[in-house]
């Protein structure tokens, strides 16, 4: 039935969107290494308005223990300083006036534990979003019935959306196995 396939299209799609807002969560977690993403999340003042980092510095990684940032303004160094301070990673910038230099410390082992857990709350949370629009599209689908689509039909439209489910719980598991490997191998 067409409208079934649109409903399985609209699944995918949105299953897609889960995966993609975990793998982002995911990159905010670090494990140890430097990684310019770590510093997504801190917003500079800028003129009065707060901006990204990344909009008014550029941002490297040397080596795997340092993020080097250049202010692309020499007078913005204070503020980005002041940001990456105010920030909850737990950094210690290192200013000489030109750029910043963070060093990112090796992880201790209940810390390496501490962020498996938080990586196992964020796979969770994807799993139970998964879960939550296989629940939507199964209910969408068997409205159909009430439109005069077979009952054989709504049966194999559920069928296929807990394949979709399965095989998207599988990958959510996969990049745990992934995250979790990265964050324990020191």
């Amino acid at each position: 039935m067409e409208e079934i396939e649109l409903f399985l299209d609209d699944a995918k799609d949105t299953m897609e969107k889960a995966l993609k807002h975990l793998a982002i969560e995911l990159t905010k977690i670090r494990a140890g290494k430097a990684n310019a993403s770590m510093l997504d999340g801190i917003q500079v003042e800028y003129y009065g308005m707060l901006s990204p980092l990344h909009t008014v510095a550029s941002i490297n990684t040397p080596d795997a223990r340092t993020i080097s940032i250049k202010p692309f303004e020499k007078k913005m160094i204070g503020e980005v300083e002041k940001a990456i301070r105010n920030s909850n990673l737990g950094l210690n910038p290192n200013n000489d006036g030109e750029q910043i230099r963070l060093s990112i410390p090796p992880l201790t082992e209940e810390r390496r534990r501490d962020l498996v857990k938080k990586v196992k709350q964020e796979v969770e949370t994807a799993k139970i979003n998964v879960r939550n629009i296989r629940k939507d599209t199964n209910d969408d689908i068997r409205k159909l019935t009430k439109d005069g689509v077979s009952e054989d039909a709504v049966k194999m439209g559920e069928e296929r959306v807990q394949k979709l489910t399965d095989a998207f719980i599988a990958r959510i598991d996969e990049i745990f196995v992934a995250k979790e490997k990265d964050i324990l191998v020191v």
